[in-house]
Protein backbone atom coordinates (compact mmCIF):
# COMPACT_ATOMS: atom_id res chain seq x y z
CA UNK A 1 0.00 0.00 0.00
CA UNK A 2 2.85 2.50 0.70
CA UNK A 3 4.51 1.41 -2.52
CA UNK A 4 1.39 2.28 -4.07
CA UNK A 5 1.23 5.62 -2.42
CA UNK A 6 4.91 6.35 -3.06
CA UNK A 7 4.08 5.64 -7.18
CA UNK A 8 1.69 8.37 -6.87
CA UNK A 9 3.18 10.79 -5.42
CA UNK A 10 6.44 10.49 -7.84
CA UNK A 11 3.79 10.56 -10.57
CA UNK A 12 2.59 13.64 -9.64
CA UNK A 13 5.46 15.27 -9.32
CA UNK A 14 6.96 14.65 -12.86
CA UNK A 15 3.01 15.87 -13.83
CA UNK A 16 3.63 18.74 -12.48
CA UNK A 17 6.71 19.63 -13.56
CA UNK A 18 6.50 18.83 -17.22
CA UNK A 19 3.41 20.90 -17.48
CA UNK A 20 5.53 23.80 -16.01
CA UNK A 21 8.25 23.02 -18.12
CA UNK A 22 5.66 22.95 -20.94
CA UNK A 23 4.40 26.29 -20.70
CA UNK A 24 7.74 28.07 -20.65
CA UNK A 25 8.30 27.19 -23.84
CA UNK A 26 5.67 28.68 -25.61
CA UNK A 27 6.44 31.85 -28.19
CA UNK A 28 6.03 35.01 -26.35
CA UNK A 29 5.51 37.74 -29.31
CA UNK A 30 7.88 40.57 -28.65
CA UNK A 31 5.43 44.48 -28.09
CA UNK A 32 6.19 47.15 -30.65
CA UNK A 33 8.48 49.83 -29.84
CA UNK A 34 6.94 53.22 -28.69
CA UNK A 35 8.32 55.31 -32.10
CA UNK A 36 6.28 58.54 -30.42
CA UNK A 37 3.12 59.19 -33.07
CA UNK A 38 0.07 59.28 -31.61
CA UNK A 39 -2.78 57.93 -33.15
CA UNK A 40 -6.59 59.45 -33.17
CA UNK A 41 -8.40 57.09 -31.66
CA UNK A 42 -11.46 59.09 -31.80
CA UNK A 43 -14.54 57.79 -33.54
CA UNK A 44 -16.64 60.09 -35.40
CA UNK A 45 -20.38 60.48 -34.09
CA UNK A 46 -22.73 60.05 -36.83
CA UNK A 47 -25.17 61.91 -38.40
CA UNK A 48 -28.17 63.03 -36.24
CA UNK A 49 -31.07 62.06 -38.50
CA UNK A 50 -34.05 64.31 -39.26
CA UNK A 51 -36.73 63.64 -36.03
CA UNK A 52 -39.26 62.11 -37.52
CA UNK A 53 -42.22 63.74 -35.45
CA UNK A 54 -40.28 67.42 -37.48
CA UNK A 55 -43.38 68.63 -38.94
CA UNK A 56 -43.59 69.20 -43.08
CA UNK A 57 -43.07 73.34 -43.83
CA UNK A 58 -45.34 73.63 -46.81
CA UNK A 59 -44.46 75.64 -50.31
CA UNK A 60 -45.27 79.34 -50.59
CA UNK A 61 -45.89 80.09 -54.45
CA UNK A 62 -45.85 83.79 -54.46
CA UNK A 63 -48.97 85.50 -57.01
CA UNK A 64 -48.27 86.86 -60.08
CA UNK A 65 -48.89 90.36 -60.31
CA UNK A 66 -48.92 90.36 -63.72
CA UNK A 67 -52.56 88.09 -63.44
CA UNK A 68 -55.23 89.85 -62.32
CA UNK A 69 -57.21 86.50 -61.93
CA UNK A 70 -54.46 84.73 -59.65
CA UNK A 71 -54.99 87.78 -57.35
CA UNK A 72 -59.19 86.88 -57.03
CA UNK A 73 -58.87 83.36 -57.67
CA UNK A 74 -59.73 82.90 -53.88
CA UNK A 75 -61.96 85.15 -53.34
CA UNK A 76 -66.11 84.44 -53.22
CA UNK A 77 -67.78 85.57 -56.42
CA UNK A 78 -69.83 88.52 -56.36
CA UNK A 79 -72.94 89.35 -58.46
CA UNK A 80 -71.52 92.80 -58.99
CA UNK A 81 -70.29 93.13 -63.18
CA UNK A 82 -67.86 95.81 -62.15
CA UNK A 83 -65.08 93.18 -59.56
CA UNK A 84 -61.57 93.60 -60.09
CA UNK A 85 -59.93 91.05 -62.41
CA UNK A 86 -63.09 90.85 -64.56
CA UNK A 87 -62.08 91.03 -68.23
CA UNK A 88 -63.48 93.66 -70.58
CA UNK A 89 -65.60 93.05 -74.01
CA UNK A 90 -63.16 93.20 -76.47
CA UNK A 91 -65.04 93.42 -79.57
CA UNK A 92 -64.64 96.83 -81.05
CA UNK A 93 -65.09 98.05 -84.66
CA UNK A 94 -61.69 100.02 -84.77
CA UNK A 95 -58.41 99.33 -83.39
CA UNK A 96 -57.83 101.03 -79.86
CA UNK A 97 -54.22 101.72 -78.03
CA UNK A 98 -54.92 101.94 -73.89
CA UNK A 99 -52.25 104.30 -74.03
CA UNK A 100 -52.99 106.29 -77.33
CA UNK A 101 -53.91 109.63 -77.64
CA UNK A 102 -57.56 110.07 -77.58
CA UNK A 103 -57.56 112.99 -80.12
CA UNK A 104 -55.23 110.68 -82.72
CA UNK A 105 -58.72 108.78 -83.81
CA UNK A 106 -59.40 111.86 -85.38
CA UNK A 107 -56.66 112.55 -87.64
CA UNK A 108 -57.69 110.56 -90.49
CA UNK A 109 -60.97 112.11 -91.08
CA UNK A 110 -59.06 115.59 -90.85
CA UNK A 111 -56.09 114.38 -93.11
CA UNK A 112 -58.90 112.87 -95.30
CA UNK A 113 -60.72 116.23 -95.34
CA UNK A 114 -57.74 118.21 -95.91
CA UNK A 115 -56.53 115.88 -99.32
CA UNK A 116 -60.62 116.39 -100.38
CA UNK A 117 -60.35 120.63 -100.15
CA UNK A 118 -57.09 120.55 -102.06
CA UNK A 119 -58.62 118.81 -104.82
CA UNK A 120 -61.73 120.38 -104.92
CA UNK A 121 -59.34 123.94 -105.26
CA UNK A 122 -56.98 122.18 -107.83
CA UNK A 123 -53.98 122.29 -105.70
CA UNK A 124 -53.18 118.61 -105.43
CA UNK A 125 -53.13 115.76 -107.60
CA UNK A 126 -52.79 111.78 -106.63
CA UNK A 127 -49.52 111.51 -106.56
CA UNK A 128 -49.19 114.48 -104.39
CA UNK A 129 -49.38 118.84 -104.23
CA UNK A 130 -49.39 120.36 -107.47
CA UNK A 131 -46.72 122.39 -108.68
CA UNK A 132 -48.53 126.01 -109.50
CA UNK A 133 -45.43 128.27 -110.57
CA UNK A 134 -42.98 128.39 -114.01
CA UNK A 135 -40.14 126.42 -113.47
CA UNK A 136 -36.64 127.50 -114.79
CA UNK A 137 -34.18 124.78 -116.49
CA UNK A 138 -31.60 127.85 -116.62
CA UNK A 139 -29.23 128.88 -119.46
CA UNK A 140 -27.35 126.76 -122.48
CA UNK A 141 -24.73 128.47 -124.55
CA UNK A 142 -23.89 126.08 -128.00
CA UNK A 143 -22.92 126.78 -131.81
CA UNK A 144 -25.37 124.52 -133.04
CA UNK A 145 -27.53 125.24 -135.49
CA UNK A 146 -30.74 123.26 -134.03
CA UNK A 147 -31.46 121.26 -130.76
CA UNK A 148 -33.06 117.89 -130.99
CA UNK A 149 -35.80 117.95 -127.96
CA UNK A 150 -36.78 114.42 -126.50
CA UNK A 151 -40.06 114.45 -124.36
CA UNK A 152 -41.96 111.33 -122.48
CA UNK A 153 -44.27 111.17 -119.56
CA UNK A 154 -41.90 109.37 -116.91
CA UNK A 155 -44.69 108.39 -114.28
CA UNK A 156 -47.39 106.18 -115.61
CA UNK A 157 -49.32 106.77 -118.76
CA UNK A 158 -52.45 109.10 -117.99
CA UNK A 159 -53.10 111.80 -120.91
CA UNK A 160 -50.73 114.28 -120.10
CA UNK A 161 -50.39 116.57 -122.75
CA UNK A 162 -47.45 119.71 -123.47
CA UNK A 163 -47.36 122.43 -126.27
CA UNK A 164 -43.55 123.35 -127.27
CA UNK A 165 -43.09 126.85 -128.01
CA UNK A 166 -39.78 128.95 -129.22
CA UNK A 167 -39.48 132.63 -129.05
CA UNK A 168 -43.38 132.68 -128.42
CA UNK A 169 -43.63 130.42 -131.70
CA UNK A 170 -45.91 127.57 -130.91
CA UNK A 171 -43.55 124.70 -132.56
CA UNK A 172 -46.15 121.81 -130.85
CA UNK A 173 -49.46 123.10 -130.31
CA UNK A 174 -50.43 119.43 -128.34
CA UNK A 175 -47.42 116.73 -127.32
CA UNK A 176 -48.97 113.48 -126.12
CA UNK A 177 -46.74 112.09 -123.66
CA UNK A 178 -45.98 108.58 -123.59
CA UNK A 179 -43.69 105.97 -122.35
CA UNK A 180 -41.15 106.49 -125.10
CA UNK A 181 -39.57 110.06 -126.05
CA UNK A 182 -40.79 111.60 -128.68
CA UNK A 183 -38.54 113.95 -130.98
CA UNK A 184 -38.72 117.36 -131.86
CA UNK A 185 -36.26 119.65 -133.73
CA UNK A 186 -35.56 123.27 -132.78
CA UNK A 187 -34.03 125.53 -135.41
CA UNK A 188 -31.91 128.05 -132.87
CA UNK A 189 -31.97 132.01 -133.78
CA UNK A 190 -28.31 133.85 -133.17
CA UNK A 191 -28.78 135.36 -130.31
CA UNK A 192 -31.53 134.31 -127.42
CA UNK A 193 -33.98 131.31 -127.87
CA UNK A 194 -36.67 131.17 -124.96
CA UNK A 195 -37.59 127.37 -124.95
CA UNK A 196 -41.02 126.76 -123.22
CA UNK A 197 -42.96 123.71 -122.69
CA UNK A 198 -46.23 124.29 -120.82
CA UNK A 199 -48.18 121.85 -119.28
CA UNK A 200 -51.79 121.88 -121.00
CA UNK A 201 -53.45 119.81 -118.49
CA UNK A 202 -52.74 117.08 -115.54
CA UNK A 203 -53.49 113.50 -115.86
CA UNK A 204 -55.88 111.11 -114.48
CA UNK A 205 -53.60 109.89 -112.08
CA UNK A 206 -52.33 113.36 -110.86
CA UNK A 207 -50.39 116.64 -112.14
CA UNK A 208 -48.36 116.92 -115.31
CA UNK A 209 -45.09 115.13 -115.56
CA UNK A 210 -42.46 114.64 -118.28
CA UNK A 211 -38.78 113.96 -118.31
CA UNK A 212 -36.97 115.98 -120.93
CA UNK A 213 -33.79 115.43 -122.93
CA UNK A 214 -31.82 118.29 -125.37
CA UNK A 215 -29.42 117.11 -127.84
CA UNK A 216 -27.09 119.52 -130.23
CA UNK A 217 -26.65 118.51 -133.80
CA UNK A 218 -23.15 116.41 -132.89
CA UNK A 219 -25.83 114.45 -130.71
CA UNK A 220 -24.03 115.43 -127.40
CA UNK A 221 -26.40 115.92 -125.18
CA UNK A 222 -27.07 119.27 -123.29
CA UNK A 223 -29.55 118.72 -120.53
CA UNK A 224 -31.73 116.31 -119.01
CA UNK A 225 -34.09 117.72 -116.61
CA UNK A 226 -37.63 116.52 -115.58
CA UNK A 227 -40.84 117.91 -113.58
CA UNK A 228 -43.00 116.72 -111.39
CA UNK A 229 -47.11 117.56 -110.58
CA UNK A 230 -47.44 120.34 -112.22
CA UNK A 231 -50.24 122.02 -112.51
CA UNK A 232 -51.81 122.73 -115.86
CA UNK A 233 -51.28 126.54 -118.02
CA UNK A 234 -47.47 126.38 -116.01
CA UNK A 235 -44.52 126.35 -118.01
CA UNK A 236 -40.70 124.97 -117.82
CA UNK A 237 -38.24 127.62 -119.25
CA UNK A 238 -34.97 126.96 -120.90
CA UNK A 239 -32.65 129.54 -122.39
CA UNK A 240 -30.61 128.71 -125.26
CA UNK A 241 -27.79 131.66 -126.57
CA UNK A 242 -26.57 130.66 -129.76
CA UNK A 243 -23.14 131.68 -130.34
CA UNK A 244 -21.62 132.53 -134.26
Amino acid sequence: MKQILLLIFIFFIGFTAFAQFESNTKFKPIPPANMGIKTNKTVPKAPEETPSFAPEVPSIKAPNVYDSKSIISNQKPSNSKYKIGEEKNNFTMSVENDFANPGDKYVPKMENDLDKALRSEGLKGERGILVKRNIDFGEIKTKSKFFIVKLRDFGAIDGDLVKVSSNSRVLVAQLFLESNFREIKINLDNGFNKLDFEALNIGTLGGNTAEIRIYDDQNTLMTNDYWDNLAAGFKATIMVIKEE
